[in-house]
């Protein structure tokens, strides 16, 4: 970077100069002790931070809710063609994905959303002047519908529609009595175990006054969370699964916090009277499924704002058409693997003009070295006109220190965006590409981190044009004894992160250096 110095800076910087030369040595000692208390400090501050603060503990009412009363209690399954579940009373447990494989390694077996012990959604109703089903009530099978009738002559029915992902039950209250009584809807779902995943949102979600609220099982696990909303959802989302009920009713309370070791999100929604020899209708939606968008844009019409409930992070204007692209080019080719390398390229195509004129820079960089060194070396003791002649230099070749780091500029906001898509898309999991058997997790060979690192080296190997200059005051020498250890910086970093990602940057390293050969080859021939 090209600094300019005014004169009246000039006795400073001599004075800066004669003590640098005059100064003692410091200690190594001296510094690492210093840097050794500083990671100490930090360390403990940290820790004091992200410890687990004191909860509360939990209630004979928490407790009650989480109870698995019901696991006695006759059991039916409603299923579609998307999934499966048993239902006992009020509960509703075991979803199984009939299109989703557990492992890559069991076909068989099916992923269940709540299929742990004690894990279950419960829809019901909150009664005041009479009494409503509970968890343990034996309700009546009658012509697929499920019946029970209180003391008071009230009459429950309860009909369970599966439609692909969606679960809408709808509960029906017809007061025989001769009196008011108000019924106020109720979701619940309780689940163990926190699935997180580097990267991703994953914990409790909430949709309240259209807006999409994510907290993690780390803050669950820390202090409860409660929003005033008049309408929207409330559930669990893992990295590629999530659990949601949607009340049909407004003016809902939702909360969601940890229960001994169980999470538990609920919503309230505001009574509702039922007139004597009048019948009540409460509808509430469950959508049990992966968080694909194709799947979520179709929910959306029976629960809005379903389909915001991805994270594709801060670039989700690039994330979510590069992950459209992923999806029809394996349409075509049957092989994520396959086509993350045709979109790697297609991307390189599109960015074609702008990296060529950085790279033309660059190599014009390379060629103006001798002129740089020798104003260097001529102005040493004039700063000032050093700075204005290498400026003059930098406007004749038209071309600056900076154009060479203009391909990375470019590429950062993709490879987030690509980053998040991948580990978001449901259909990357188990996707198979020669020796890795899933492209959403690391490599087990480490082989394409390696190969990364290679390219990415030879990549700057034929950009830097194999210059040697051991100037500490020349730019481009800086600039590359700084930049040489980036291969091995990216391959220890990249050996942990998707294979699916590593599988384009190597990609896009390959192109890069035919691209780089070309373009010298066209340059040397002018």
């Amino acid at each position: 970077m090209v600094k300019f110095l005014d004169n009246n800076n000039s006795g400073f910087a001599a004075w800066n100069a004669n003590r640098n030369t005059t100064a003692k040595p410091k200690s190594k000692l001296g510094g690492f002790l210093w840097w050794f208390i500083l990671f100490i400090g930090s360390w403990w501050l940290i820790s004091m931070w992200t410890s687990p603060k004191n909860v509360p503990a939990p209630t004979d009412a928490d407790v009650a809710i989480i109870a698995a009363d019901t696991v006695d209690m006759p059991s039916r399954e409603i299923s579609s063609d998307k999934i499966s579940a048993d239902v006992r009373g009020l509960r509703v447990s075991n979803i199984a994905l009939a299109d989703y494989a557990a492992t890559s390694d069991n076909k068989a077996e099916r992923v269940k959303l709540l299929g742990a012990k004690n894990d279950f959604m419960e829809i019901g109703l909150n009664a005041t002047g009479t009494t409503a089903p509970d968890a343990n009530t034996l309700w009546q099978d009658a012509a697929g519908k499920m019946t029970w009738r209180n003391s008071d002559g009230v009459v429950f029915t309860r009909d369970i529609n599966v439609d692909g992902y969606l679960v809408t039950i709808t509960d029906s209250v017809e007061n025989k009595t001769a009196r008011d009584i108000s019924f106020a809807p109720y979701a619940r779902i309780v689940r163990d175990g926190a699935r997180s995943s580097a990267g991703v949102e994953t914990g409790a979600v909430t949709n309240t006054n259209s807006r999409v609220r994510y907290v993690d099982w780390g803050r669950m696990a820390k202090k409860s969370y409660v929003y005033s909303t008049t309408n929207g959802f409330v559930g669990f989302a893992d990295q590629y699964w999530q659990t949601i009920a949607n009340i049909k009713s407004p003016d809902q309370t939702m909360r969601v916090k940890s229960v001994a070791d169980k999470y538990v999100a609920d919503s309230t929604a505001a009574p509702i009277i039922v007139k004597p020899n009048d019948t009540g209708i409460f509808t509430t939606t469950i959508f049990a499924g992966p968080r694909e968008q194709r799947v979520l844009d179709t929910a959306e019409t029976t629960i809005p704002g379903i389909n915001e409930t991805i994270d594709y992070g801060w670039f989700w204007f690039f994330a979510r058409p590069l992950l459209w692209a992923l999806n029809i080019l394996n349409s075509f080719v049957m092989n994520y693997g396959v086509a993350i390398i045709l979109l790697t390229i297609l991307l390189r195509l599109l960015m074609w003009p702008l990296t060529r004129k950085s790279y033309v820079s660059s190599i014009k960089m390379q060629q103006m070295q001798p002129e740089l060194q020798r104003i260097q070396k001529l102005y040493a003791n004039d700063k000032m006109r050093l700075q204005m002649e290498m400026m003059n230099l930098y406007r004749t070749h038209k071309t600056s220190p900076m154009s060479g780091c203009l391909p990375m500029l470019i590429q950062i906001p993709i490879f987030f965006a690509l980053y998040k898509a991948l580990l978001v898309s449901v259909n990357m999991r188990n996707a198979h590409f020669l020796w890795i058997s899933d492209l959403a997790a690391m490599d087990p060979y480490f082989i394409l981190p390696i190969l990364m690192g290679a390219t990415m080296w030879l990549q700057q190997y034929l950009q830097s044009g194999h210059m040697k200059n051991s100037d500490p005051n020349n730019v481009a020498a800086q600039t590359g004894r700084m930049m040489k250890w980036l291969p091995v910086i990216f391959t220890v970093m990249f050996a942990w992160m998707p294979a699916g990602l590593v599988l384009y940057w190597t990609v896009s390293n390959i192109f890069g250096i035919v691209q780089t050969y070309i373009i010298k080859r066209r340059l040397n021939n002018k």
